[in-house]
């Protein structure tokens, strides 16, 4: 009896006690074909198969613990990457592990070998998240939390949902999170932040109310700086969105754009920005109210920093497969998720042709003349800075002229598109 799965300890000594029974009552001929079945579904000796047989079979304790595959350079190297990752899942790190330890070795923020290397290549996920759990960070993780979502009617758009497996890139989700604190009185900052689906390409930039001024600009900030096209924006059903300032700015602005919108009261028809929305702004920005032409201005010298942290150094993983498990007893079902390897949404876009080779070249030596410590770093300055700069006095109105375009994105001018 041959089988392609590899047996586990116990499920082997399992069978070897059921088989036991049956070799004691067997003749001499009828043990020897047992002993033909058991070394074809065991893959053992034939010789172990007779001592077992002859024995209690019963699994004996190990006489010398097996010692650490993975010694103290891979447990300092792992906690120095997932620092400088800020934390991200062993699934999304393990497949990346060589090439974001070459790259901060390049920037001597890590020491590495020949040996580590090989180690970090073939070492597992599940010994990834034992080292990680054993490994005390020295900063705790920012709290997750969900925005809420606003929505108004619109009749001539279509409602719909972009594919999970859409393989073109240019297809964004598009939402408006809103830093307004206990209030929504007065003008406040809002981030407008695009998600790309098949690549996981994130975009934001923060903009003082939502008049059609603002948004405008903002896009017009998102527009530039992005390396490949947009084909569809997909925003929720909110009146920042839709209305006919709008509609007549993405007719000029972008010919042939596809637009649509989520169904009302239905969240998860935006779920890849709604996710991004609680991991990306609230898990840096929080739920403070920001109402400052300088407070929205330090968020989009922040939200520059970030731009390049999660699209050139942060892993993501992208759904493979989707099974429905229908069962008909009770009438439910199970959905069964199935994941690729994780690699950053500039990865990814480069394994597709919506960017050019030329512009690849020079994003490429961006990231190569960045370091991931540094950047971190410098990230945090940027939240410590924007949270001690005051909000507006009751009473005063904020220019939000002096919000508009200015070179707030520090990296090179030939970059954009």
């Amino acid at each position: 009896m041959a089988t392609e799965e590899k047996l586990m300890v116990d499920d082997r000594f399992k069978y070897l006690r059921r088989m036991k029974g049956r070799y004691a009552r067997a003749s001499r001929e009828e043990r020897s074909q047992l002993l033909d079945e058991m070394e074809a579904f065991t893959g053992m000796h034939r010789k172990s198969l007779i001592r077992s047989m002859n024995s209690d079979v019963k699994r004996k304790p190990r006489r010398r613990q097996r010692g650490s595959t993975y010694g103290p350079e891979v447990r300092d190297a792992l906690r120095v990457i997932s620092r400088g990752l800020d934390g991200i899942c062993a699934e999304r790190l393990t497949p990346n592990l060589v090439w974001l330890a070459q790259h901060m070795a390049a920037h001597d923020e890590l020491d590495v070998s020949q040996d580590l290397l090989e180690k970090l290549e073939r070492i597992s996920v599940s010994t990834v998240k034992r080292i990680l759990r054993s490994v005390c960070q020295d900063r705790p993780r920012l709290p997750r939390r969900r925005p809420k979502q606003r929505s108004n009617w619109l009749s001539d758009v279509p409602m719909k949902r972009i594919p999970w497996d859409l393989e073109e890139p240019g297809h964004f989700e598009v939402d408006l999170v809103h830093h307004c604190g206990p209030t929504a009185a007065g003008e406040y900052v809002c981030t407008i932040q695009m998600i790309d689906v098949a690549t996981g390409w994130s975009e934001r930039v923060a903009v003082l109310g939502r008049s059609y001024l603002v948004m405008r600009d903002g896009f017009h900030r998102i527009l530039d700086r992005l390396p490949f096209p947009v084909r569809e924006i997909h925003p929720d059903n909110g009146s920042e969105f839709f209305n006919n300032h709008m509609r007549r700015f993405w007719n000029e602005k972008l010919q042939g754009l596809q637009l649509s919108r989520s169904r009302p009261y239905h969240k998860n028809d935006n779920r890849f920005v709604e996710q991004k929305n609680s991991t990306l702004v609230r898990a840096y920005l929080g739920y403070d109210r920001f109402d400052t032409v300088a407070q929205t201005q330090a968020a989009n010298v922040l939200y520059d920093r970030m731009w390049l942290f999660y699209n050139f150094f942060q892993p993501v993983m992208r759904m493979t497969e989707k099974i429905i498990d229908r069962a008909s007893e009770d009438n439910t079902f199970r959905v069964k998720r199935r994941y690729d390897n994780a690699r950053t949404p500039f990865d990814r876009l480069c394994a597709t042709e919506a960017i050019s080779d030329h512009l690849q070249d020079q994003l490429e030596m961006l990231r190569a003349q960045t370091s991931i410590i540094q950047l971190r770093e410098e990230i945090y300055r940027l939240m410590d800075s924007l949270f001690a700069l005051p909000n507006a006095t009751p009473g005063n109105t904020e220019d939000v002229f002096l919000t508009l375009t200015a070179d707030l994105f520090n990296y090179p001018q030939e970059v954009s598109t």
